[in-house]
């Protein structure tokens, strides 16, 4: 099996996103998850652009890594400068990596036109750099900027820029799609021409700006390419970086190549979920092999096929990625979806068991008042239970009062007062928010905390309101959607009503006594596997 090498930025390139900041504490915990998930180098910031990548660079030390070789990033030399009396360089060097990445222009036009200087001096530029980290012990990774516009424009100059390096002697030349502008079969070309003219290996870097980075990555490594440069989740500036979360399961599922152990791609939805929470950035839930819809089933037709047999309308198997199957409620979905979907939640149920007929009408009962079950799963298993009896009550809300302000001002504008009883104990809680619906979440939460500190892991991704009926005016039923996340999975509950404070009361407390039901299973199978082990034992 070829081994391809995978070359991660996002802490450095994946961080130039819009809305991406991550703190010192977020980047070490990010390289620890890569090394863990078995990514061959970890392009960690560039030292001489800001402290906090240099304080970063120091507090890494401390860290014992197993599978990745961590490495800094800079530019070349400055034009006219000695290479050692450089700043951004001796940057590099304090940084202590054992892999240094150093970019340089390979587009006549950035030479002249940007940094301003002549062609002969940017190619000294890069000779010169290359050969003062190899000369230090480092192992070199060349980033040939712009490398595919260069290319087009001055094709001689393009690869003159990669003989430098290689006098240099770079270990690596990764060919830049800095733009994202070019297309595939366009980077199969040039790829497989430059790997044939140069023994020294080659990567791959691309840019989503025409939305074909990974198909890009994927056809420089078909063409002979042996390094893949991306991010998690396609982070990165403008339109964002080659999403490894799509390139590692494309590749080694689909064509046999290895990027990472066997053993971590089951943990890749896991992996993009945590990078996706670091960065406070909502993970896309229609992103192939990792999100959230990516092996979610709709249709009668498809959901009928699928329980027949998964290869009808699944690719892959979702676990080989750590996703899972969902069959969503809907209009379009068949009884025997629905049936199904109940028994997951009730196995021992069967179609003939007057259980169903009692959740059925429940379930229609709910719709024609407007509820509607797709992407609400939490709610549907809920009700389910609830049908059945199952389900155990975490806690009670004695009283609840929303006091909103006339005066709009910005933030903590209404206040919540909250009264919970727990196993018999009581808790009354007040608190302010942005609007009622946040005052009656953190309220909430902070009465129902003292009892279940697990909540502190839960939190709420997303807030979706629709008008049902909307020639009732102000008068109009409204269904308001929630979704929520513990950083592992999530789920989503809903709540109907005439009164848009009701209804988002109804979808938030659904929320939580999922988390609270899931939570309990979750920790009753930790018991049942820890006796088996001790057992075992």
């Amino acid at each position: 099996m070829r081994k391809i090498y995978v070359f991660d930025t996002t802490l450095r390139d994946g961080a130039q996103g819009e809305g991406v900041s991550f703190t010192v504490a977020d980047k070490l915990k990010i390289t620890k998850k890569l090394d863990e998930f078995g990514v061959d180098f970890i392009e960690a910031g560039n030292p001489g652009s800001n402290p906090k990548d240099m304080a970063y660079f120091e507090e890494v030390k401390k860290l014992r890594l197993r599978n990745a070789k961590l490495t800094a990033f800079g530019s070349t030399r400055r034009a006219n400068v000695a290479v050692e009396e450089d700043q951004n360089v001796t940057a590099l060097l304090k940084a202590d990596t054992p892999v240094v990445a150093i970019f340089g222009k390979s587009w006549d036009f950035h030479v002249t036109q940007i940094i301003r200087t002549t062609l002969e001096e940017n190619l000294n530029m890069i000779r010169d750099t290359v050969a003062f980290f190899k000369e230090k012990g480092k192992e070199v990774v060349f980033d040939a900027e712009h490398f595919f516009d260069g290319l087009k424009s001055n094709p001689i100059y393009a690869m003159n820029a990669l003989h430098a390096a290689c006098e240099g002697g770079a270990d690596w030349l990764v060919l830049c799609d800095t733009n994202g502008g070019t297309f595939p079969a366009d980077v199969a070309g040039i790829v497989k021409t430059v790997v044939k003219r140069f023994d020294v290996p080659v990567g791959i870097h691309s840019h989503n700006d025409c939305g074909m980075a990974v198909a890009n990555s994927i056809m420089a490594v078909m063409a002979g390419a042996v390094q893949v440069q991306g991010t998690v989740n396609g982070y990165g500036e403008r339109c964002g970086n080659a999403n490894l979360c799509t390139i590692i399961p494309n590749l080694q599922l689909k064509k046999q190549l290895r990027l990472v152990p066997d053993s971590s791609l089951c943990e890749l939805a896991t992996l993009a979920r945590y990078f996706s929470e670091l960065a406070n950035k909502s993970l896309n839930e229609y992103e192939p092999y990792v999100g959230n819809n990516a092996f979610a089933h709709k249709g009668g037709m498809h959901i009928d096929g699928v329980l027949k047999n998964t290869a009808s309308f699944e690719h892959i198997p979702p676990e080989l990625v750590g996703n899972s199957r969902r069959m969503l409620m809907s209009e379009v979905a068949g009884r025997s979806s629905i049936l199904k979907r109940i028994q997951e939640v009730a196995p021992w149920l069967s179609k003939e068991s007057p259980e169903v007929q009692d959740i059925m009408n429940r379930l229609k009962s709910l719709e024609h008042d407007g509820y509607q079950f797709e992407g609400a799963e939490g709610s549907f298993d809920l009700v389910v239970r609830r049908t059945l009896g199952k389900l155990r009550q975490f806690f009670q809300v004695l009283d609840f009062t929303v006091l909103a302000e006339n005066q709009w001002k910005e933030g903590n504008s209404a206040t919540a007062v909250i009264k919970v009883e727990v196993n018999g104990e009581q808790e009354i809680t007040a608190a302010e928010g942005d609007g009622p619906v946040n005052a009656m979440d953190r309220a909430l939460r902070r009465a129902l905390e003292l009892f279940y500190p697990q909540l502190l892991k839960m939190r709420l991704l997303d807030y979706k309101v629709r008008v049902i009926d909307t020639q009732q005016a102000t008068a109009a039923k409204v269904r308001v959607q929630i979704e929520s996340t513990d950083g592992e999975r999530v789920w989503g509950t809903i709540g109907v009503s005439t009164n848009i404070i009701e209804a988002s009361w109804v979808a938030l407390t659904d929320s939580i006594e999922y988390f609270l039901m899931e939570y309990e299973k979750d920790m009753a199978l930790t018991k049942e596997n820890e006796a088996w082990m001790e057992g075992a034992v």
